[in-house]
């Protein structure tokens, strides 16, 4: 049996408070609710005799919930895979309002609710992610072991972790935009999904993409869009705070929810700390650690990315370019690495300008701190790197 290891993410409902719990499959979405809420009941609508009953008379929830005694019902109820049956969201919001209980409705994707225009109640449920292990809640932190499994701790705690992958990536996530039916041309997802393991952390062109595909543009950035929507993966902007002409201010970026996934999908396997595919790697661990803190701590604050026409990069600005990030893999960063930070310094004049790298020992070049990643890591989730 897998150690128990505690998540960072706290789910505190005051009285008749309910909440929505999202995230990717295996996740440890439901692990994480029976470990904190084990007095709950739990509705698994995985289990398809439930998913069938409940499906054809919706009603039958509100029925067996009402038989229940004060006592049980003092908890959250837990509704599992809730996006499988969102029939049962007008009996939830009728029990909230009239009985006073309270509901965790746990999901892996919102947007089969939102396609069916189904009730989501309206502002009565706070909303919650989980994303996979973030550095924070792991003791052992070994950085190629991280970069080749990935974060989700049943791949991160599997001694195979090569097999997890494969089959969670070839099978399983296909099928999960296939079983939801976000989308019907099923080769040329299939297509759309290897291709942006390479493309994977660039700036998206979706007209090569949809020529890999053999669809158009616009059917390029549906598919991306059912990748946010099951939370499979994130978009980020172009910074902007003014008009430049000399800064790429339209083309987003799109990073997996997963650096393991990333590396599953075209096959990529890390034995040294260095290199191109180890620098990609290591720039989307960041991200994801970053993303999490915000979503965590409820920060809510924007993260964008910064890039001029003649190809200078800052990889993440926070907020309104309070705090930019380079991200560099290599153990040595030298004067030239650090030109794209200077200029974005000369802009905007960021309240922090942090260099993210694999040096030893953490240093200042002028305005800028050159910072090993392990202290970036433990700096961020102890809320000195924004907050």
């Amino acid at each position: 049996m897998q150690p128990y290891i505690d998540r960072i993410l706290k789910i505190n409902l005051p009285p008749r408070q309910s909440a929505f719990l999202w995230g990717a499959r295996k996740t440890g979405k439901s692990t994480y609710l029976k470990k904190c809420f084990p007095q709950s009941l739990v509705y698994d609508f995985l289990k398809t005799d439930l998913f069938f009953e409940l499906s054809k008379r919706p009603s039958l929830l509100r029925e067996r919930l009402l038989a229940k005694d004060n006592k049980t019902l003092n908890y959250p109820v837990i509704l599992d895979e809730v996006q499988k049956v969102p029939q049962v969201l007008d009996e939830i919001h009728w029990l909230i309002e009239n009985k006073g209980l309270r509901f965790i409705l746990c999901g892996s994707s919102a947007r089969k609710l939102k396609r069916g225009k189904a009730n989501l109640l309206g502002g009565r449920a706070w909303r919650y992610e989980m994303f996979p292990f973030v550095s924070a809640e792991l003791k052992d932190f070994n950085l190629l072991h991280v970069l080749n499994s990935g974060m989700i701790p049943a791949h991160y705690l599997n001694k195979n972790s090569k097999k997890a992958l494969t089959a969670y990536t070839q099978d399983y996530l296909k099928e999960e935009v296939f079983a939801e039916g976000l989308t019907r041309n099923i080769p040329a997802f299939s297509r759309f999904f290897e291709a942006i393991g390479y493309s994977h952390g660039e700036l998206i062109n979706y007209s090569n993409i949809a020529r890999e595909c053999g669809v158009d543009s616009k059917t390029v950035k549906e598919y991306y869009q059912i990748l946010v929507d099951t939370l499979l993966g994130r978009m980020i902007d172009p910074f902007k705070r003014r008009q430049n002409r000399r800064v790429i201010s339209a083309t987003p970026k799109f990073y997996l929810f997963d650096v393991g996934v990333a590396g599953a999908i075209i096959n990529r396997r890390l034995n040294e700390e260095k290199g191109e595919l180890f620098g990609k790697a290591f720039e989307h661990l960041i991200f994801m650690e970053i993303a999490a803190y915000n979503s965590y701590n409820e920060l809510d604050y924007r993260i964008n990315f910064w890039r001029t026409k003649h190809g200078l990069e800052v990889d993440f600005i926070l907020g309104e370019g309070e705090v930019a990030i380079e991200v560099k893999s290599m153990s040595r960063i030298d004067k030239r690495d650090l030109r794209p930070m200077a200029a974005f310094i000369e802009e905007y004049s960021p309240r922090k300008a942090l260099v993210v790298c694999n040096e030893k020992e953490e240093r200042v070049h002028g305005q800028i701190q050159i910072m090993p990643y392990r202290k970036f890591l433990r700096d961020l989730w102890e809320g000195k790197i924004i907050h």
